[in-house]
Parts: C-alpha cells; structure tokens; sequence
C-alpha cells in the first residue's frame, strides 16, 4: 500500500537521500524544505517541494492537511560550533521546530514519525565505545541537549497523543551531496581540499575518533523505521536505535584514507581543539540489527571512492 510521507530537510544531503529511498519504495513523498542549506537539485524532478520554515504556522498547516501517515524529521540547525555560539538559535530550529511539526501531526493524525537523532552528540564524551542506545546521557553541546530534549518529546508525545515515534540516532554520516562547503561533514570539506590540491585543517591532535557510516545506509534505515513494529515505550532508549558502524577512526587516519580515495596526498595543517566536539565516538548497532533488521554494509573504503568521486563530478 502506498504511504504518503512527509520529509522535513528532504531537500538536504541525508534527508534527500531518505526521500529517494521513499520513492523508489513507491511511496508518495512530499518535501518540506526552507532551501536554507538544501537544495531542490537533489529532489527528484517533479516531487512536490513547500519551501517553509518549520517553526512556521504555514509548515504546521502542511503536516496537519497533508493526509501523511508518516512524518521524518531532517530538518535542523546541524552545525555543533553554530550550537555552542548561539544556544537560543538552535534550541529555536531543533526543538522548538520539531514541537511545532508535532502539534500539526497531532490534528493530522500522522501515525510514525521517524526522527533525526545523533549518537555522536547526545551521548557526550567518557561512554564506553562502541556506546550503546542505555549509556548515560551527558551532551557536551547545546546542539546534542537539543536532540536529546527532542527524544523527550518524542517520547511524551507518543505517551500523551498516541504517535508512533522512532529516532534514529546517527554517528557521522557521509557520502554524496554533503556540502564541501560546509561547517559539517568532515569527509566532504577534507575531499574537496584535498582534490584542489589544498591543504587540510585538524582541530586538536586529530586522535579523535569517529564512527563514520554512509548515507544510503542510513537512508536504508529510515525506510525500514517509517514501518517496522516498535517496542513498548517503556524507557527513552527503547524506541531509540543506534545508527552507525560500531568502529572508530581517528580524524588523521581518516584523511590517509581520504588521501587514498583521492589519489593525492594530503597536506594536514593544525588548529586548536574546538568547544563542544567530543573524543571519541562510535556505536553499538546490535540494537538495530536484532530489532529492525538493519545494519551497514557499505565499507569505508568504497563509501569514501563514491564520495569523492561525486566531488570531483560536482
């Protein structure tokens, strides 16, 4: 049976790639999209696109009058070091944002609703690794205290209204249109440098880890959770899984790596640690795997030659 989906961010890097595993699922898929940072190239032509701010009364109108039964979440202020310099700004777009997309998917009666978390920030740093969904919570950002107060909702909102709501819970996600130029996604920024033949920047020592996963599979995982059967909400973590590899590397390997992919070797420059980025990070995803059938199977390597091969072509 056909669903009718709504992806908020669909027009962006992770959330355009869920949206094209929607549609090739057969789904019909609507875009909310304020084209801040996304870009409607990446939609498939034709798809029907509100450009809408999701704090507006306009976006809310959408989710209620859509007749969507799924609503996922992708739209947000992703930036960690934006977070840290403006909390209030953040907190605005992330939480206040999904709250309002909540209240229109309440009247709408909207059944699943498939949210954007992030691993690598609501965990926060001395967790064991790989981290699994019931580690203690300690963000170390005001973008990861925004996620991890939008699980809350989430999860009051399925207690109160009856949503079915799931949040995946991404380490560092990349692959294909993420933006080189961007403040995130360390492999898009160091491959488009490292293809012009620029040098690369690592804040800190560059021993900090990453757990790094690519993009279709976490598409993947977004089609599996707008409809698999969910636990009984019976703590924060229950309805909450883990998306990533469940290994680390460290940002100085990682850019060997991306040197290799790209042919050249890189020239690596040091700055300064920055505030708010955690150590280490990497994720159990034995949850996902036993519960929604769901694990990654692009490796490292060959996401990175996908990747940079779609930098040099952009």
């Amino acid at each position: 049976m056909t669903r009718r989906v709504l992806v908020t961010g669909g027009a962006g890097f992770i959330g355009s790639h869920v949206v094209a595993a929607h549609v090739a699922a057969g789904d019909d898929v609507t875009v909310l999209d304020d084209l801040s940072s996304g870009r409607a190239a990446n939609l498939p032509p034709g798809l029907r696109l509100e450009q809408l701010d999701v704090c507006s009364p306009e976006a809310r109108r959408v989710v209620a009058q859509g007749g969507f039964s799924v609503l996922n979440h992708h739209a947000a202020q992703m930036d960690v070091r934006r977070s840290v310099e403006d909390p209030l700004h953040d907190a605005q777009i992330n939480v206040l944002g999904l709250l309002n997309l909540l209240e229109g998917a309440r009247a709408g009666g909207v059944r699943r609703v498939v949210f954007a978390s992030s691993g690598g920030t609501v965990y926060g740093d001395g967790a064991e690794t790989p981290t699994g969904e019931t580690a203690a919570k300690l963000p170390a950002s005001p973008y990861g205290t925004a996620k991890l107060t939008s699980e809350y909702y989430l999860a009051t909102y399925t207690r109160l209204y009856g949503l079915d709501a799931v949040a995946l819970r991404y380490s560092n996600v990349y692959g294909p249109r993420q933006d080189p130029h961007g403040e995130a996604g360390v492999v898009a920024i160091f491959g488009r440098r490292v293809l012009a033949g620029e040098p690369i920047t690592i804040f800190g020592d560059g021993r900090q880890t990453r757990d790094m996963v690519f993009v279709g599979d976490v598409a993947a995982a977004n089609l599996v959770a707008a409809g698999c059967p969910l636990p009984p909400l019976e703590t924060l973590d229950s309805r909450a899984f883990n998306i990533g590899t469940g290994r680390e590397i460290s940002v100085l390997e990682l850019a060997a790596l991306i040197g290799e992919a790209a042919g050249r070797r890189p020239e690596i420059r040091k700055a300064p640690a920055r505030a708010g980025e955690i150590q280490r990070s990497a994720l159990s995803v034995e949850k996902a795997a036993r519960e929604l059938g769901w694990q990654p199977r692009v490796s490292l390597r060959d996401g990175l030659a996908q990747t940079i091969r779609w930098i040099a072509e952009a």
